[in-house]
């Protein structure tokens, strides 16, 4: 059964591929969607299956398909892209940290440079990849019903795990995968890493996700999507049987991820929902249950081990910024200093950026983030059925990620990452459309 997980990731990729082949590219969503979440574990069973030599291969699907979709849009766009300002802002922060693959900064050679600049600059052609696509090739409805269903068998793994109390990572290869690619050893109490158990010592699980950060990461998504595809365009918020049982595998999921992070921006999520949705109730709710919020609040302090090593890695961090605010190189921190063991403040988004790209990058990054919640924020009010349903799920989940893009590498929890970049310029191509009854047509003809 478990070897069902590498056959789905590389069939939903040969798959994208094939109908992008077929001049489909609105299915590459499909590989995200269905290959993404799988992403980790699917490598250590291929792994494990003998299929190490091809690793570089599997790992490059991911890429591979958003070049590829990209080039197709490019080629085939026949109308001239108007730049908007996170056109502008996305493009701008690629290029000014591709210079950087150029400049002698740094201890690491051309090819860990430009793995550098892949995992930290990849987004901007995932955005493009979205804002260049027809948004009448998007069933958004349908896509994010499929995020509920990736989530529901997650939430069933997860189950499974919590009844065994069993990692499913201990029968994948998760272990062995690491060190033969990564050249980590196991470390923690249950021989795969620190970040599968809390400070106490108790289990943390994972699911089918690369580890219990990204399920509670990946959990903020789904939520973002739920909310999202069951709100009217007058804010009545209706569950269906696939809706309720997500919801509830969300819950499940967030509180068994133990993931501080996550737990406080789901909720955080929620009243942020609330309040743009103008749900009057479920904010009396928030402002009667203060106490409690506060008791959340008060666990997150920075007396355990877990938070101590992420004040030493920003503190570190800071001070290599400090020290060269232009940045130290591409490659100095984040996964490719990570696989070498040795990382400057790698357990924080903007100082990952920083360390590597100054303060300038940094800069763009957040002024990228801003501009898509405001954006966010103005198609929701302005506009109806499809764009304001995506306008919410961003504005939501663009909110969720302010507390991990400050504790984690954000960007490198894919599914998240990929599907919310690509919504990201989606979004920005419908806005230049209006919705008339159920059809999408152009504003200007």
């Amino acid at each position: 059964m478990l070897y069902l997980i590498p056959c789905v990731y590389v069939f939903s990729f040969l798959f994208a591929g094939y109908q992008l082949f077929q001049h489909k590219p609105q299915f590459i969503l499909r590989f995200f969607i269905f290959g993404l979440p799988i992403y980790i574990t699917a490598l250590s069973l291929l792994n494990q299956m003998g299929l190490g030599g091809l690793m570089p291969l599997f790992q490059g699907f991911k890429e591979l398909i958003v070049v590829t979709a990209l080039g197709y849009l490019i080629y085939h766009q026949t109308s001239k892209i108007q730049l908007t300002l996170i056109d502008k802002l996305v493009l701008a922060f690629f290029i000014y940290t591709s210079l950087y693959v150029f400049l002698p900064l740094g201890d690491h050679g051309f090819t860990q440079k430009l793995l550098g600049l892949k995992s930290l600059s990849f987004f901007p052609l995932i955005y493009f990849t979205g804002r260049f696509i027809h948004p009448k090739l998007i069933n958004l409805n349908a896509n994010f019903s499929y995020i509920l269903i990736v989530s529901i068998v997650a939430g069933m793994v997860l189950l499974l795990e919590t009844i065994t109390n069993v990692h499913l990572q201990t029968y994948t290869g998760y272990a062995e995968f690491f060190i033969r690619f990564f050249d980590t050893e196991p470390s923690g109490n249950f021989g795969l890493s620190w970040t599968f158990e809390t400070s106490n010592g108790l289990k943390r699980f994972a699911s089918i996700y690369g580890g219990p950060l990204e399920l509670g990461v990946n959990t903020l998504f789904t939520l973002a999507a739920l909310l999202a595809l069951y709100t009217k365009d007058n804010f009545k918020f209706q569950l269906n049987q696939l809706g309720v049982i997500a919801l509830l595998v969300s819950l499940l999921s967030i509180v068994f991820a133990i993931s501080r992070a996550s737990f406080v921006s789901y909720f955080l999520m929620i009243y942020v929902y609330a309040l743009v949705t103008k749900k009057s109730q479920l904010l009396q709710v928030f402002y009667y249950g203060g106490i409690g919020v506060v008791l959340i609040i008060g666990t997150i302090n920075f007396s355990d081990n877990s938070s101590a090593y992420h004040v030493l890695q920003w503190l570190d961090g800071l001070e290599a910024i400090a020290a060269k605010p232009l940045g130290m190189g591409l490659g100095m921190s984040g996964r490719v200093s990570g696989a070498v063991g040795d990382n400057i403040g790698g357990e924080n988004q903007l100082i990952i950026i920083g360390v590597q790209a100054g303060i300038i990058a940094v800069l763009l990054y957040v002024a990228i983030y801003i501009a898509l919640i405001r954006f966010s924020i103005q198609q929701f009010k302005l506009k109806k059925g499809k764009i304001k349903k995506l306008a919410l799920c961003l504005l939501l989940i663009k909110i969720g990620m302010i507390i991990p893009t400050f504790t984690a590498n954000a960007e490198s929890y894919v599914y998240n990452a990929y599907i919310t970049w690509f919504l990201a310029g989606l979004l920005n191509t419908l806005s230049f459309y209006k919705t008339e009854t159920k059809q999408i047509v152009p504003q200007h003809g």
